[in-house]
């Protein structure tokens, strides 16, 4: 039998993986400016970029990629995106925030207590339908799908969270995320390890702040580096390490317009807010690989209904293709399965078209939004059992 040519990784993870002093080791580095030449700026081990800052699209990819990988595990974008769009789509949220309160809903969260904030699930669909040119401005932005791209390839999934933190908002408890990051501590064990290195890749998290955010109003903590140790998933409920978290965070005051990108395995939570007139409100991208399973459902035929009016009016006023293909992707469904393959079948190549090449074709072709729904429609009845 021939030897092996490299060091197996392991293939299961249990608790005496956890160990803090690995855990120390991982994360007690400094971050090289040298290491990220596009960076403008190194704050608290995170490197900033600016967005308006010309370089070579695949270079600056490959740095991102590197970033979020072994390096740091995320990354800051400052102006990332126009202020007359975050202003828009605030006025949206709020309003979609208070037809919330205005029915007695109670949103939950995740990782803090239910009620004591304001949370929109779901968006993205909710923005797409009730304010659709605004939505088609919001995810034209090409700095969101400079790092989704690089991250997760060129047909992303977005959905989103707007979260409003109010003034006495208490601290989440730090954790890593979806898809791993929420199974139940006493099943994680049960994925083989190559698993809990394969979920952070299928999944990219963002924060776009819609409003400055200094260190009062508790921005996001972070711990970088945190998303190299492997163990990772099982070990951030243990005691000592939430307490490691507590004594190392890092948080960085944003503006209004800025965004912070990082990979779902680092560790972090959003941090306290100790103000008493800011009312924190970002917008809480989870960007998956079509590869994977979303943790919202979304009706995209709905959200392209909506938006493809608006869609053709930016096309119309000269806006470019990539700007155009940035907010069908955010819309479309952009993979092709799974679907019915007795009815919708591959000719002519390996998989049938996806809801995103049809919106494509149908704004190269200049087709109004009723020609659009008829043949979404026909394709939709394809695609079913």
């Amino acid at each position: 039998m021939a030897a092996r040519l490299t060091t197996p990784h392991r293939s299961w993870i249990t608790e005496s993986d956890c160990s803090l002093d690995d855990f120390r080791d991982q994360v007690s580095r400094q971050t090289d400016a040298g290491d990220y030449p596009h960076a403008v700026d190194i704050r608290a081990n995170v490197p900033v970029y600016a967005a308006s800052a010309a370089a070579d699209r695949r270079t600056l990819q490959s740095e991102l990629i590197e970033a979020l990988t072994d390096g740091p595990g995320v990354v800051v974008f400052t102006d990332a995106f126009d202020h007359s769009v975050i202003d828009a789509a605030s006025a949206a949220f709020t309003e979609l925030i208070a037809a919330q309160h205005a029915e007695g809903a109670a949103a939950g969260d995740h990782f803090g207590k239910a009620g004591a904030n304001d949370r929109i699930w779901n968006a993205a669909q909710k923005l797409a339908l009730h304010s659709p040119a605004v939505f088609a401005e919001y995810y034209a932005n090409d700095t969101l799908a400079l790092v989704s791209q690089a991250w997760l390839g060129p047909r992303y999934q977005v959905t989103s969270q707007v979260n409003v933190v109010n003034p006495g908002g208490a601290a989440q408890v730090p954790h890593r995320d979806y898809h791993l990051g929420f199974v139940s501590p006493d099943q994680l064990a049960g994925y083989p390890a190559h698993l809990h290195r394969l979920s952070p890749a299928l999944t990219l998290q963002g924060a776009v702040a819609h409003c400055d955010m200094p260190l009062a109003s508790g921005p996001t903590m972070l711990l970088p580096y945190s998303q190299r140790f492997e163990a990772g998933y099982i070990a951030f409920y243990r005691p000592e390490f939430i307490e490691f978290f507590a004594a190392h965070q890092v948080q960085i005051p944003l503006a209004k317009g800025d965004a912070v990108f990082f990979n779902p395995a680092l560790y972090h939570g959003a941090g306290a807010n100790t103000s008493t007139d800011i009312r924190r409100m970002a917008n809480l991208l989870q960007i998956s690989s079509p590869f994977g399973r979303a943790m919202e459902s979304l009706d995209r035929t709905a959200m392209v209904h909506a938006v493809y009016p608006a869609l053709l009016a930016m096309k119309k006023s000269g806006r470019s293709e990539h700007e155009l293909a940035n907010v069908v992707n955010a819309t479309a469904e952009g993979y092709a399965f799974p679907t019915n393959l007795d009815h919708d079948q591959p000719i002519g190549s390996l998989a049938p078209p996806s809801q995103v090449d049809t919106v494509l074709a149908a704004l190269a072709d200049d087709l109004d939004v009723h020609e659009l729904d008829t043949i979404l429609a026909a394709q939709n009845e394809r695609r079913t059992p």
